[in-house]
């Protein structure tokens, strides 16, 4: 094959980041009876952990989920298979399923009180600083857990 052509087959087209409703507000789970060093990792990214929810919590049909995540139905078609397969294995198998990575932007964010646990949900344009029940300034980022932040205000 010709090197100028085989450039063309080995750069993949860059991905964008998709939209994920919320910030998960568990990221890790395992069998109770496995140890967690021991098990087999399982990663689930947020974009995959997004469509799993879409479809299959709330049951979304494929073109209204990727409308929703603002990606083409074929691409949702393909972030659900990975997901569901990723999620059998887990249940099938074993091993600690892992809920991070992707190239995401939260629509919102979920943050915790660390004192009375509270949790509420905002917008990433509200600048909160204390918790709106016990009025502490202990606020777990949910968002910010995963990495983001002020990056998400779209």
């Amino acid at each position: 094959m010709h090197l100028f052509c085989m450039k063309f087959f080995i750069m993949p087209r860059p991905q964008f980041n998709r939209i994920v409703h919320e910030p998960p507000l568990y990221s890790q789970f395992k069998p109770t009876e496995v140890r967690a060093q021991d098990a087999k990792q399982i990663i689930l990214s947020l974009d995959e952990f997004e469509a799993f929810r879409l479809a299959d919590q709330l049951g979304y049909f494929h073109a209204q989920a990727a409308d929703e995540m603002e990606i083409s139905r074929s691409t949702f078609s393909r972030l659900i298979e990975k997901a569901r397969k990723k999620i059998a294995d887990f249940i099938i198998l074993g091993g600690v399923l892992t809920i991070a990575g992707g190239k995401v932007h939260f629509r919102i964010n979920i943050l915790q009180c660390r004192d009375c646990g509270h949790m509420f949900k905002v917008k990433f344009e509200r600048d909160v600083s204390e918790c709106p029940e016990c009025h502490s300034e202990k606020i777990l980022n949910m968002a910010g857990s995963f990495g983001h932040g002020k990056c998400c205000i779209l």
